[in-house]
């Protein structure tokens, strides 16, 4: 979009916002519009662009957002009511952010519910008239990409105008992060360009930016700006302004030992050698990305451990201190890392005094949207790499050639940048990942590639895309043409001839950049688009993985090992907001990772719903830490992380309304018939207590099967050793403390798959249809069948409503309701709320035929179907619903290998 016409909506949301209710219609909305018109700034705009605009006004205004939830402690005592009645609260910096969030667009239900969340934060941390000693932890769960990096500016906004005087923000371990992190505190809290502030001309130093258009009366310290860290020398210049604090001083550092150690030293040394009260105002410090080497983990264990006591240290200087961790992930290491429940609770970092979760805005573009609504829209799996670039590499890997997909990546990227200019985009940025190495060598040897893959597209389109039709004897120009067809043929715009006029200024434009730690690497600036913005395909690894933001990512080429789920959702820099282009955002990945994310998903909003159930419970934020901690997948994440001590450990895990399915099982012939005469007996000893069959549309179902002989199949079965939540005594020690009561007795679902000329298996004379199954290439060559493929489920969606009453069924649709207030019902409800209704719980078996890509490893299938379980366990009252569990470190290492654990602890290498 023009700059002129960002003006334009910017002008016009602001006083469509000044608008009651009732009067937000349509025709008042182009009636605004025709009044802006007539001024100087805004005639040369056409009838076209004025609609396009009035549409995405509208877009806006339907657009809402939740306020989340919170888990308080027992001792919660607000005070920002009263001192804001007291006129005691000003609203100097807020509101001044306030107005540039609305010339920036966002609609007004989201700057409402900004204001709101961000008031529920501050109410919760310490006051800063209370002269007191005190110190306030907290954490605030949000999404991928999904503002939380706004969330807290308004939270540094509101706290400043507060009384807090010092203001630390920690941003990532990266130099690209943290600049880029100023950059936004720079627009939206202080009004100035930090960077320009070293500059020789005074009229230079005084770049007025963001908020500083707004209200110019006082503008806040910062002893950081966009090009450099914290500097002890620089810092010491602007003592005489600290030392009045009549503005809030604002540093924003790298999540580095070294950097925290020059701080600390500073702070020390300007606190009793200068006689401030620096240390007696109050200090609140921002932890964004808190799960990320704040807390001790198994990775660099001495450089995190000396950040997590420096951070420690650095609040304790403080009389009165607050710690806000932020993160996009429930599954913190804060939680989950410790040894023991006891350490979790002990640790001076936990949130203890608040948890907030933050609701996304209804237009997020996010997992549920790209890995479950939208999928076969927004997804393309990789299946061509191993020939050419192999998952699993080292650092001297050679790139000689492209992988076709990534061919077909590069070319989406191209005519998605010419569709968006053709609907009046040129203005905006745009944006293509490619992320499938650590190793910075190979990063640098696949962007030399793709600089050649479009400097051949470049020349194709310089010599005959002004051709006309005729352009399409060009192969380069050609292959652009079956990429729209294929992806973008149903879109706006129909006319293929309107888009290929544009791909002459988009690949004069288009950027090919490394973004990593480098010599090679440069900046993702943004800022120098002017009228045109930005197209840039960045080429990186780990420095691409966490919290930087890529303006208008349309594309992704995403190859990278999955079994780091709890960090996946923190790659995936394909969230967020895509308003006017999402129709043509594509993700390309293997089948394997898509599964894992719709997997990882699923965890993540079961935790987000336990967060809401627990605020209504009014638990404590201890007892929703030590529910992530007990959650099934915190196990995977715990044993990772600990993987590297060669050691047994306890853990506590909950399975009460949880899913477990075998979808890992080693390929053993022998077990493998075992375990179909286990489930055999399981059937007939079923039908020998005279209980029948109910034929059902997914299979046969039985109700109310004694427990004995569920424990009996599940003693004999054998899934994989290495996996342990379906490890026999895990399940067996959680069955047998809940067998004379909830779980005395079952439903088993006997299922079949639903289609024709389809060879039926047996168990007990019931006739069942095996499920086509994709399984992983990698452990199929370690002789072991691991479900892969886009859902990673044996199962499917909707076999967990099986067995349950019409009430219980009322009472999953009324979960629903009130976690999505205002929302029609879907057509099929999450499986995790017919878990929170049944009373009973349901095992289902099924028999699966295993499938592969690769021909050369079809000979290591099984021979026979393989027959799998899924138990979908109710709620539970018997020990918070969990079970006490022995890690072995050694035998997960068999799961998870060396490669992933050395993958998380290197990041980008050289």
């Amino acid at each position: 979009m023009k700059q002129v016409l960002r003006n334009l909506e910017g002008m016009v949301s602001i006083q469509m916002t000044g608008e009651t209710a009732g009067s937000q219609t349509a025709d008042r909305l182009r009636e605004i519009i025709a009044q802006m018109r007539v001024l100087s700034m805004f005639t040369q705009i056409t009838d076209g662009e004025a609609e396009d605009v009035a549409r995405l006004i509208e877009e806006k205004l339907g657009i809402s957002m939740g306020l989340g939830a919170i888990v308080d402690a027992e001792d919660f005592q607000p005070w920002l009511h009263d001192t804001r009645i007291n006129g005691e609260v000003g609203d100097f910096y807020w509101s001044r952010y306030k107005e540039l969030l609305r010339l920036k667009g966002l609609p007004k239900a989201v700057i409402d519910a900004t204001d709101e969340v961000t008031d529920r934060v501050l109410d919760r941390l310490g006051d800063p008239r209370n002269m007191s000693s005190w110190s306030r932890r907290g954490m605030v769960v949000g999404h991928v990409q999904s503002g939380k990096t706004a969330n807290y500016i308004g939270l540094i906004c509101k706290a400043a105008d507060a009384g807090y005087r010092l203001i630390v923000v920690i941003a990532g371990i990266h130099n690209n992060l943290r600049n880029q992190t100023q950059a936004r505190i720079d627009e939206g809290f202080i009004g100035r360009d930090t960077g320009r502030l070293a500059h020789a001309n005074a009229a230079q130093r005084q770049k007025i930016i963001g908020v500083g258009r707004f209200d110019q009366r006082h503008f806040p310290v910062s002893l950081t700006n966009t090009l450099r860290d914290f500097n002890r020398a620089t810092a010491t210049t602007n003592t005489s302004q600290i030392d009045q604090y009549n503005v809030p001083v604002v540093l924003v550092i790298k999540k580095n030992s070294s950097t925290l150690k020059n701080l600390l030293e500073w702070l020390k040394e300007h606190s009793v050698h200068e006689g401030t009260q620096m240390v007696r105002q109050p200090m609140l410090l921002i932890d964004d990305e808190a799960d990320n080497a704040s807390i001790n983990t198994a990775y660099d264990r001495d450089e995190v451990t000396r950040i997590n006591g420096q951070i420690r240290e650095l609040l304790s200087l403080f009389h009165r201190s607050c710690y806000v961790g932020y993160t996009a992930t429930p599954f913190a290491n804060i939680f989950i890392d410790p040894d023991t429940e006891d350490e979790v609770l002990k640790q001076d970092l936990f949130p203890r005094h608040f948890i907030i979760g933050l609701d996304p805005p209804t237009n997020y573009f996010g997992a549920q949207k790209v890995f479950l609504d939208a999928r076969d829209r927004h997804v393309r799996e990789i299946a061509d790499n191993e020939d050419v670039l192999p998952m699993r590499h080292k650092i001297d890997q050679r790139i000689e050639m492209l992988p076709e997909s990534l061919i077909d990546a590069v070319r989406t990227f191209i005519v998605a940048r010419a569709i968006r200019n053709a609907r009046g985009h040129h203005a905006s940025h745009a944006s293509m990942l490619i992320n499938v190495s650590r190793f910075t060598d190979v990063q640098g040897r696949l962007r030399t590639e793709v600089v050649d893959v479009v400097d051949r597209i470049r020349d194709a389109v310089v010599v005959d895309a002004g051709k006309g039709r005729t352009a399409l004897r060009n192969p380069e120009i050609r292959a652009l043409h079956e990429t729209w067809e294929r992806e973008y043929s149903d879109l706006e715009p129909h006319d293929w001839l309107t888009i290929q006029s544009h791909l002459h200024e988009v690949l004069l434009s288009v950027r090919i950049i490394e973004v990593n730690s480098s010599r090679r690497s440069q900046p993702l600036d943004y800022e120098k688009g002017g009228e045109h913005g930005v197209s840039v395909i960045a080429v990186g690894g780990f420095s691409l993985s966490r919290g930087l933001t890529l303006e208008g990512l349309m594309v992704s080429y995403f190859l990278r090992n999955s079994i780091m789920y709890d960090t996946l959702m923190q790659m995936g820099r394909w969230f967020g907001y895509r308003s006017g282009y999402e129709d043509l955002c594509r993700v390309w990945m293997p089948a394997d990772s898509v599964g894992w994310y719709s997997h990882i998903h699923e965890a993540m909003d079961d935790l987000q719903a336990q967060l809401k159930r627990m605020e209504l419970a009014k638990a404590t934020p201890e007892q929703f830490g030590l529910a992530v901690r007990s959650h099934p997948e915190s196990l995977i994440v715990t044993a990772r992380n600990k993987m590297g001590t060669g050691r047994e450990f306890p853990v506590k895990v909950g399975l009460a309304g949880k899913l477990v399915e075998t979808t890992r099982i080693r390929i053993d012939a022998s077990q493998l018939d075992r375990n179909r005469r286990a489930g055999g007996d399981l059937a007939r000893e079923t039908e020998r207590l005279g209980l029948v069959a109910e034929s059902r549309r997914r299979g046969h179902l039985y109700r109310a099967v004694p427990v004995d002989l569920v424990r009996t199949f599940l003693r004999v079965f054998r899934g994989d050793p290495a996996d342990p939540l379906t490890d026999p005594l895990l399940m067996n020690d959680y069955i047998d403390a809940r067998a004379d009561g909830e779980l005395s007795e079952w439903d088993i679902l006997l299922a079949s798959a639903q289609k024709e000329d389809v060879l039926e298996e047996h168990l007990s004379g019931r006739p069942m249809k095996p499920f086509e199954r994709m399984v992983g290439d990698e452990d199929l060559r370690e002789g072991v069948l691991a479900i892969s493929g886009a859902s990673r489920r044996v199962g499917s969606p909707g076999d967990e409503k099986e067995g349950l009453s019409e009430e219980e069924m009322a009472r999953a649709v009324d979960a629903y309701r009130h976690e999505h207030p205002g929302r029609d019902l879907p057509k099929t409800l999450p499986d995790r709320l017919f878990r929170l209704a049944r009373s009973r719980p349901l095992l289902i078996l099924r028999f699966v035929t295993p499938k592969t890509s690769s021909d050369a490893l079809r000979n290591r299938l099984p021979s026979n179907n393989v027959l799998t379980w899924t138990i979908s366990f109710p709620q539970s009252d018997v020990a918070g619903g969990t079970v006490e569990y022995i890690v072995n470190t050694v035998r997960m290492r068999e799961m998870f290998g060396d490669d992933e654990l050395e993958e998380e602890a290197l990041g980008d290498t050289e």
